[in-house]
């Protein structure tokens, strides 16, 4: 079993950990050179697609909105021998729900042109392609926890907004059981529990032994640009998907979990 991983990186490094536990050979593309690790102009690299039982891509669209792999070797791993394919997407391709659930049948309807475009480019690259669809993303190293330990994080103020999140952990645990079982397609890979960012960011606290900061006004938080953009859209992940075909039980089925084993 030997896993191409293109692109390694918080995401895409736990899943090469857990596959490598798992008995796989580890192949790792970069952007950068490295001993052992490939790059996306190496001459070698259409050999080791064409060599890899699996292959994984975690590169997110440039600036220009293009995918850097499939602007690269995307006719290669169409064409791969592989048994499997998938791709590391967003739930941001849903774009603003208002709240309401979405599965894995909702229209793509985000506001970043190039991550749409890729979610429905790697979708039917290869007959074996699956798309995971990842919320926000924590663990280990990058948490609530770990923002409250570097300063002051200020709990925004956005009434009835919610958020989807998975532990980086059961990221690794539903795609390589995506590896065992399960047709291709697509999978929103999500917990149970979708909630306000500043329940999170209290939960983190009352775990440090901390008070609890105090909620500020989004017009008065001095976000990015991103940041902004980030709370201007608001939704429900459903993950029955991921359960029922891959047969997969989180290891944090809410953040409450996922924040503990991280502390």
């Amino acid at each position: 079993m030997h896993l191409l991983v293109l692109g390694l990186g918080y995401s895409a490094a736990r899943i090469a950990d857990a596959a490598r536990a798992k008995g796989f050979t580890i192949t790792a593309v970069r952007s950068r050179p490295g001993p052992g690790v490939l790059t996306l102009d190496d001459p070698t690299l259409p050999a080791a697609i064409a060599a890899a039982t699996h292959i994984l891509s975690s590169v997110p669209p440039a600036a220009d909105g293009s995918d850097p792999v499939l602007a690269a070797h995307g006719a290669a791993i169409a064409a791969a021998p592989a048994r499997w394919v998938g791709y590391l997407s967003s739930t941001g391709v849903y774009g603003d729900t208002q709240g309401a659930w979405v599965d894995e049948g909702a229209p793509r309807n985000g506001r970043r042109d190039g991550r749409m475009a890729a979610d429905a480019a790697w979708e039917v690259l290869h007959p074996q392609s699956r798309v995971f669809r990842l919320p926000g993303i924590y663990g280990p190293g990058r948490s609530a926890i770990d923002r409250l330990c570097a300063g002051p994080s200020p709990r925004i103020d956005a009434p009835g907004q919610v958020f989807s999140r998975i532990h980086v952990d059961d990221i690794a645990g539903a795609v390589l059981a995506s590896m065992e079982c399960g047709p291709a397609g697509i999978y929103n890979i999500a917990d149970d529990l979708p909630a306000p960012a500043s329940d999170v960011t209290e939960a983190a606290a009352r775990l440090l032994g901390m008070d609890v900061p105090p909620l500020v006004p989004l017009e008065q938080a001095g976000l990015s640009p991103m940041g902004r953009a980030f709370y201007s859209e608001c939704r429900r992940v459903a993950n029955g998907r991921m359960k029922r075909l891959l047969g997969y039980s989180l290891l944090y089925p809410d953040y409450h979990a996922g924040l503990a084993a991280c502390l």
